[in-house]
Order: structure tokens, then C-alpha cells, then sequence
């Protein structure tokens, strides 16, 4: 057991990483299709590049989706509409009739009889309500068929068979015309226009229900192919019928309900290739990026990505894969490059593309598309910082994705007849969804506990709270962190590393400094210096403390681990050389450990930087008479010393960046000891 938690104490940060695999891998394979895949490539209007294909199976010949559309559309404008009739309103017409009339009538008044008149107004509403009468408007010409429902019975008609509620006086007048009783009209159109209602309306979800049961019968077969039938011979070109049966075919592949043997064989022959590219993932941080690899965190926040990406297309395509261009694949890349470097971002973002060829239709168009979006997003995204660089970037992106899909669709079409211009609008969409990027950037730095050059920016800012307490406190220290900032960024441009963090870094190294700054000479006023009291050991440890309490309010204030890295490093396990000497000539010995910092040493080319520039800045106040022969001296003295301790054993350096640094902090100082031209009075 104690042999099991040694080897497990040991290997821990492998062990993660395996097990982090493994999840990643079996997710990714879970969320992947388990149909067949097509072995064969081919695009519409190219020749069949491979040997003559026979039908390995009998098969239908789908209809394609233009075909499909059109017989859809033929069906909706041949539709018959359902009218529905309202018995009631006929037997309440009747009743009110009667009722008015009596009413109405007088003997006197009138040449036709009560009762002539009577049965004429009740034969007139039966021979209205017989065609039904509507007082709905509709656009549907004379020979419109529709389907009139009354009760259980549908009957179909015309639709100008049906009368309107305007047309009644007319009916009224024809009617007592030729029965030559016209003096009762006008009291018979008086009371029938009050009694007689539209018992026919348009019945809406009955149409619509017959409509779709029609469009759901359409047959989406157009033909069959037998097993062993020649499909496409070499050199044919991909067209017409061909094109239409070879994606039968790959649909047959792609939905074919696999048997149990098979399903184990696609999960396996899935399992490899996945785990192939999460393998070569690991192998390129551990070969080219081993910071991030020996960081679990970001390794972690790594293959999360990776893991959404393939969830977030997953979910697209079951959904509805004509919408596979809105997802904003390019968000990425632009993540990657804002927390790590672009040559990373882009190695990612090509592995997680070659893991969606699996899933998405025109696997060849999708990921040719993808990959150039995502070198057009690493070469054009520079400076997140500054938000109007996204904005660019992203309508570049867009411009590249509408410019690709039209080339692919003249390639495969010949023509513009039939393009599908709604996809530019995806496209339009995927660009302004890919901004999402910044509060995405934000959520993950709280999540990951990362740092992005958003952040940076942000921190560097000189009226922080932070920083405007420590010009407060410490005006000195904080004039040396300006120096100091300003020497690195040269430095850190000059040889290619993050010059954004390393400013930030250094503007923020000895805030510790706040809690005793009368103790730091940068701060005194006058000659007098509160540390000649103390012995050295004391003196040293207040000195050497500023570290400590550095440490303590960053994290305080919740600055990145990232930035307080650098108050960590920046003396490394350096002597505090001045009270060790003194020490050792008031006692004549002096324990190196009671005089020397904590550490840890520098562990990147930043936090390296930081100790080279900080040390020259701190140290070149005491040159008297400063040229720049002393200056140049003065640097190599301080660095190479540096070296010779072992203080860049744990930083990626090399001697030749180093150097290149020291040319930097030289040429730097020289501009600014630089002596005037003494002018006469």
C-alpha cells in the first residue's frame, strides 16, 4: 500500500494526464456518429478519381433535397382548404325569421298573403344556407375546389358556389321577380339581411393538418439499385443521376443500423484514430510547449475546448445540418492565442477540425473551410487588448468563409442558378456569434484561474488601486517598477517573449515593499537609513520579507498567479549581498541561509528577464559618473554573476537571448544616463 501512494504521490501529474485522456477520448467517441462511413471522396462535377464502383448492397435512390423542395411546394399550391359548416346558425336564422316577421307584417300594408310571404323568406334562407354563406374574404379564383365539412361528411365544391352576405339583396330581388310579388321585397330584405349569418368558415388546422399528412407521404425515393449493379465506372464525371445514387449510397453508409460485431469494430477503429489526435496533442506540448504540459490546469483547459467544440457541432448536425457554418469554430483558435501563442491555437484548432470531418456532411469542403478561417483568425487576431482588432478579424473571417463557399459551390454547380444564399447569412451570423469571444476569454479566466493579454492590459493600467497605493506609499519603488517595466518590455520584444506580461509583472515585483518603505533606500528622504539600526540578520530579513508580503497582498488583491510569479522570482535565491558582508565583518562568519531569498528561481524567459532588469535598474543608482564603457561593464558584472549562480538553470533561455538582453538593458541605460551638452551661461 505505501509502495502504491509513493508511486502515486510521484506520478500524480501523469496519472491526470492519462486519466484526462482517457475521459476526453471516450467522450469525444460517444458523442461521435456510429454509422458506417463512405470510403470514397467525391465532389459534384469532378471525374470519379477511384476503380469502378458496384453496388455492394441493394439500395434506394434518395431524391435530393432541391426535388424534395419542389415537390413540397406543388403540393401547397394544389392544396385543397377545408371550410367548415355551422348547422346552428341555419336553425337560428329560421327561429329570428319567424319572429321579425311576425313582427313586421301588416295586412294592410301588403298585396301578397302572410303566409305567401312567409313561406317565401323561409324558402329563400333554405336555398342560401344550401350553397352556405361566408363573409370571410379569400383570394381563391373561380374554380378553386375546396372541402366543405359538415358534421361527419365532407363534400367538395366549388369555392365561388358560396355565397357572401353582400350578394343577398340581389338574391332577395331575383327571387320575389320572378314569383311577381315584388312588394314584399323590401320588407323581406330588411328582416333577412338581420337573420341570416355565415354558417361556412375556414377551418385553418384541418387544412393544415391534410396538408402536412400529404407532404409527409411524399415518396423520398426516386428509384432502386440493385447489388452488383455498376454505379459509376473511372473517369465519370460526379452529375446527374451519378451524383444522386453515390449519395445514396453514402446516406445508406452513414444511417446503416449496425449489428452488434459491427458496432464494436466502428467503436474501435473510432478509438484509434481519436486517440491519435489527443496523442499528438500531448506530444506537442510535452515537446514544444512543456510549461503548459506541466501544467494540469492548462492542459485541462485545453482539451475542455476541444471536448465543447465537438459537443457544440455534435448537437448542430442531429439538430439540423444545414446550420454547421454557424457554429463559431474560429472562437478556438482566438481563445488559444489570447491565453497561450498563436502556434498553439492553431495546432489545436486543426485537430479538432480533423475530429468534426467525422460528424459533418462534405467532410472534405467543411474542413478545408475551417482550416483557413483558423489561419486567417491566428494571422489576423493580434492584441485582443485593443477590442477594434476582433472586430476586424472577425469580419476578415467571415469574408473568407462567404469567398470559400462560393468558390466550392461554381466547382461543384457550374453556375449561380442554384446557390443557396442563405448560407452567407449563417456565415454573417457565425462572424457576429464568434464575438462572444471576450466574455467567453473573461469566464475562463475566473474559471481556469488563466490570464489573458485582455487582463494584462488591464493591470498595467498605472491608476489601478493597487499600483496608485503603492505610488502612494512607496513613490521611490514605484518609479524603479517603472524603469524596471519599461527595460524588460524592450527586452522581452527583442527576443520574442510575452512583453505584455513581463511589463505587467514588473510594475507589480516589489509592492511588497508598501508595508516598510521608509526600509527601501529608494524611499528615504534623507540620509538617514532606518536599516543602519538593526544588525544585518534583521536588517536582511526585512529586505528579503518584501517578497513575502508581495506574495500576500497579490493575493489579497486576487492578482494571476501568472503576475505573482514574477514577485516570487524576481531575486530568485539571491544573498542579500550588502548585510551578508557586513555581517560576516562584524563577526567574521555568516550563515548564507539566514542572507539568501526564498526563491524559487526564474522558470520562464519573462520571469528571467524580470531579475536581469530589475537588478541592473536597482543597482545602476549607484554608479557615480556613469559612461558607457562603466555601463556596459556594469551589466555584464551583474548578469553573468546571475549566470554563474545558477539563478536561469530552471528558465528556457538561452545564451544567445541572453545576450541580446544584456545589448538591450546597455542600450537602455545608456539613453538614459546620457549627459547633455553643457550649455554657457
Amino acid at each position: 500500500m505505501n509502495k502504491f501512494l509513493l508511486f502515486f504521490s510521484k506520478n500524480q501529474s501523469l496519472i491526470f494526464k492519462v486519466f484526462l485522456y482517457l475521459i476526453a477520448t471516450v467522450l469525444v467517441i460517444y458523442l461521435l456518429p456510429k454509422g458506417g462511413k463512405f470510403k470514397y471522396d467525391f465532389q459534384k462535377g469532378k471525374p470519379w478519381q477511384h476503380e469502378n464502383l458496384y453496388a455492394p448492397f441493394n439500395f434506394t435512390i434518395k431524391k435530393d433535397r432541391l426535388a424534395l423542395e419542389k415537390e413540397r411546394e406543388a403540393i401547397r399550391a394544389t392544396a385543397i382548404p377545408y371550410f367548415e359548416v355551422d348547422p346552428q346558425v341555419e336553425i337560428d336564422a329560421v327561429s329570428n325569421f319567424e319572429a321579425l316577421f311576425d313582427a313586421s307584417y301588416a295586412d294592410s300594408l301588403y298585396r301578397t298573403s302572410r303566409q305567401a310571404t312567409q313561406a317565401l323568406g323561409l324558402n329563400i334562407i333554405g336555398s342560401v344556407y344550401a350553397s352556405g354563406v361566408i363573409d370571410e374574404v379569400h383570394t381563391y379564383g373561380t374554380d378553386q375546389l375546396i372541402y366543405l365539412k359538415n358534421g361527419n361528411e365532407v363534400t367538395e365544391i366549388l369555392y365561388s358556389k358560396l355565397l357572401h352576405k353582400e350578394d343577398l339583396s340581389e338574391i332577395i330581388s331575383s327571387r320575389t321577380q320572378t314569383t311577381s310579388v315584388t312588394d314584399i321585397t323590401p320588407l323581406l330584405e330588411q328582416i333577412l339581411k338581420r337573420v341570416i349569418q355565415a354558417n361556412v368558415s375556414y377551418n385553418a388546422r384541418l387544412t393544415e393538418s391534410a396538408l402536412e399528412a400529404e407532404i409527409n407521404s411524399i415518396n423520398p425515393n426516386q428509384g432502386f439499385v440493385e447489388k452488383g449493379a455498376r454505379i459509376i465506372a473511372k473517369g465519370e464525371v460526379v452529375e446527374g443521376d451519378k451524383y444522386l445514387i453515390l449519395n445514396s449510397l453514402q446516406s445508406r453508409y452513414q444511417s446503416e443500423v449496425w449489428s452488434q460485431s459491427n458496432y464494436y469494430w466502428v467503436v474501435l477503429g473510432y478509438s484509434v484514430l481519436v486517440s491519435l489526435v489527443f496523442i499528438m496533442l500531448l506530444l506537442f506540448l510535452k515537446k514544444y510547449r512543456r510549461e503548459i504540459y506541466n501544467n494540469n490546469t492548462k492542459v485541462s483547459f485545453i482539451f475542455f475546448n476541444v471536448v465543447v467544440m465537438v459537443f457544440l457541432t455534435t448537437l448542430v448536425v442531429k439538430y439540423d445540418s444545414t446550420y454547421i457554418y454557424v457554429i463559431p469554430l474560429c472562437i478556438l483558435p482566438i481563445v488559444l492565442k489570447s491565453f497561450f501563442d498563436a502556434r498553439l491555437g492553431l495546432f489545436v484548432h486543426v485537430l479538432t477540425i480533423l475530429l468534426l470531418g467525422f460528424i459533418v456532411p462534405n467532410s472534405f469542403e467543411f474542413l478545408f473551410l475551417q482550416i483557413i478561417a483558423g489561419i486567417v483568425t491566428i494571422l489576423t487576431v493580434s492584441e485582443l487588448s485593443q477590442r477594434a482588432n476582433l472586430f476586424i478579424s472577425v469580419g476578415q473571417i467571415t469574408l473568407i468563409y462567404i469567398i470559400g463557399y462560393f468558390a466550392f459551390f461554381i466547382i461543384q454547380e457550374g453556375n449561380l442558378d442554384l446557390i443557396q444564399w442563405e448560407n452567407f447569412a449563417y456565415f454573417i451570423l457565425c462572424g457576429l456569434v464568434t464575438l462572444f469571444a471576450f466574455p467567453l476569454i473573461y469566464m475562463y479566466e475566473k474559471i481556469f484561474g488563466l490570464v489573458s493579454e485582455v487582463s494584462l492590459l488591464e493591470l498595467s493600467n498605472t491608476n489601478s488601486k493597487l499600483l496608485k497605493e503603492l505610488s502612494n506609499k512607496a513613490p521611490g519603488t514605484f518609479h524603479h517598477s517603472l524603469n524596471v517595466a519599461n527595460l524588460s518590455e524592450a527586452a522581452a520584444n527583442e527576443i520574442g517573449a510575452n512583453s505584455m506580461l513581463v511589463r505587467v509583472g514588473a510594475l507589480y515585483h516589489d509592492i511588497g515593499k508598501m508595508v516598510n518603505a521608509t526600509s527601501f533606500t529608494e524611499n528615504q528622504m534623507n540620509a538617514v537609513n532606518v536599516l543602519d539600526e538593526l544588525a544585518p540578520k534583521e536588517s536582511a530579513q526585512v529586505i528579503i520579507d518584501h517578497v513575502i508580503k508581495g506574495i500576500e497582498i497579490a493575493r489579497k488583491n486576487k492578482l494571476p498567479d501568472r503576475v505573482i510569479d514574477f514577485i516570487r522570482t524576481h531575486h530568485g535565491t539571491s544573498l542579500v549581498y550588502y548585510f551578508y558582508k557586513k555581517e560576516e565583518d562584524l563577526t567574521g562568519q555568516a550563515n548564507e541561509e539566514d542572507f539568501r531569498y526564498p526563491g524559487p528561481k526564474p522558470f520562464s524567459k519573462e520571469t528571467a528577464i524580470l531579475m536581469m532588469a530589475d537588478s541592473v535598474e536597482a543597482a545602476s543608482k549607484s554608479l557615480k559618473e556613469p559612461t558607457s564603457t562603466k555601463i556596459d561593464s556594469f551589466v555584464e558584472n551583474i548578469v553573468n554573476k546571475q549566470m554563474e549562480q545558477g539563478q536561469f538553470i530552471n528558465a528556457n533561455i538561452t545564451f544567445k537571448e541572453i545576450e541580446t538582453i544584456k545589448k538591450v538593458l546597455k542600450k537602455k541605460l545608456n539613453n538614459i544616463y546620457h549627459l547633455r551638452v553643457e550649455y554657457p551661461e
